[in-house]
């Protein structure tokens, strides 16, 4: 009886642990580390990025105006198109030395490139208006405000 206890008390103990971090995981707050601008185009820098497609589109929907107030951004060309990339930051920046990293030039340092690692991606243009880029798939909200997904043929 005493060792059946024990299972279930660890059980419940191991169910427990699990639950906090995965809990801890999703409710982690996004971290911009760093914004980098080239014209209409931006790239974002974070950490703790949201896992599933619907928790980056509703980040974006939530942060699109505390974006452009604090940091300025979408930048939009004259004729409106915008597009910002949120890359994962993981390690920090690193020497280009690596094959096909992304690096940026607005830093006047070697050590300027980060992993190609996007996680997310925001376009707005005239035909398709803002369309989401995320998990492999193109979404974008309808006129009644529905994320939906664009089928490209």
């Amino acid at each position: 009886m005493a060792m059946m206890n024990r299972k279930r008390l660890f059980s419940l103990l191991m169910f427990c642990i699990l639950t906090f971090y995965i809990s801890w995981l999703l409710l982690r707050p996004v971290e911009i580390v760093a914004i980098h601008e080239n014209r209409h185009f931006s790239s974002v820098l974070v950490n703790n990025f949201p896992f599933t497609t619907r928790g980056e589109i509703e980040w974006w929907l939530q942060n699109k105006d505390m974006l452009k107030e604090r940091y300025g951004i979408p930048k939009p060309a004259s004729y409106g198109n915008f597009s910002i990339t949120f890359w994962l930051f993981g390690d920090g920046y690193k020497e280009e030395g690596k094959y096909d990293r992304r690096c940026f030039n607005d830093m006047k340092t070697k050590v300027n490139c980060i992993e190609k690692d996007i996680v997310f991606n925001v376009r707005n243009s005239k035909n398709m208006g803002v369309v989401f880029f995320a998990n492999g798939g193109i979404y974008r909200i309808d006129k009644n405000g529905k994320i939906t997904q664009v089928n490209i043929d």
